[in-house]
C-alpha cells in the first residue's frame, strides 16, 4: 500500500520495460502541460497589477495592457496561451480515444483525463469574466440564463416544480453569488480561476503522470 502511494512515491518505484521508451506520439499531453505553465506564471504576473472588484478591474486591464511594461504581451501570452490549451488538450483527449488508450489498464487514468478537460474549460470560463468588460458580462450573463434551465439544477429547467428548486438556490445564483452579474460574481469568478480550479488540476496532472508511468507508459498509436 505504501509503495502503490502517489504522495509517497510520485515516481513509481515499478514501471515496465517499454514504458520509458521513446515513442512517436502528438505530443499534445506533453504540450497541454507546458501550456499550464506558461499560464501559471503569467497569471501570477497579472495578479500583481489586477483588483477583483467592479470599480478597479477593467480599469487594471486598461492600465496592464497600456501603461505596464511587456503588460500586454503578458496578457496576451495568457490570453492566447488559454486558447491553445483548450485545443491541444482536446486533441490529446481525441488521440487518446482514437488509439484505444482508454481500454483496461488505463480506464482510471481516462476517467482523471476527462476530468482534467472539464477543469481546463473551467479555467478558460472562469476567466472569461475577469476583463469585466460588457463582452465578458454579457457572455456571462447568457451562461448563467443556459445554467437557469439546467434539468434537475435550474429553477426554469426541467423537474425544478417537482423538487422545489426555487430563484435562491439554483445552479445560476450559485454561479454568479446572485441574480445577476455583478462584483459579487467577479469576485467568486476570481478565487476559482486563480485558486480553486488551478489547485484541482494541479493535483489531477500530478495523479495522472503517476499512473501513465505505473501503467505501462505513454500508450500508441497502436
Amino acid at each position: 500500500m505504501i509503495l502503490g502511494n502517489v504522495w509517497l512515491h510520485l515516481h513509481p518505484p515499478k514501471m515496465r520495460r517499454h514504458a520509458v521508451r521513446v515513442k512517436f506520439t502528438w505530443c499534445m499531453g506533453g504540450i497541454t502541460f507546458l501550456l499550464f505553465l506558461v499560464l501559471t506564471i503569467t497569471g501570477v504576473v497579472l495578479m500583481f497589477y489586477y483588483r477583483p472588484t467592479g470599480e478597479y478591474a477593467y480599469i487594471d486591464m486598461k492600465y496592464l495592457m497600456h501603461d505596464v511594461p511587456f503588460g500586454a504581451v503578458v496578457r496576451n501570452m495568457h490570453r492566447w496561451g488559454a486558447h491553445a490549451m483548450v485545443i491541444t488538450v482536446m486533441l490529446h483527449m481525441f488521440r487518446v480515444f482514437m488509439t484505444g488508450s482508454y481500454k483496461p489498464p488505463r480506464e482510471f487514468n481516462w476517467i482523471v483525463g476527462v476530468l482534467l478537460i472539464t477543469f481546463t474549460l473551467l479555467l478558460s470560463f472562469t476567466g472569461y469574466l475577469l476583463p469585466w468588460d460588457q463582452l465578458a458580462i454579457w457572455a456571462i450573463t447568457v451562461a448563467s440564463n443556459m445554467a437557469r434551465a439546467t434539468p434537475l439544477l435550474g429553477q426554469a429547467g426541467p423537474f425544478a416544480e417537482q423538487l422545489g428548486i426555487g430563484s435562491r438556490y439554483d445552479a445560476a445564483t450559485v454561479m454568479l453569488g446572485g441574480t445577476i452579474v455583478a462584483p459579487a460574481t467577479l469576485l467568486r469568478f476570481y478565487i476559482l480561476h486563480c485558486l480553486v480550479v488551478p489547485i484541482a488540476a494541479a493535483l489531477l496532472m500530478i495523479l495522472h503522470f503517476w499512473r501513465i508511468r505505473k501503467d505501462g507508459g505513454i500508450s500508441g498509436p497502436l
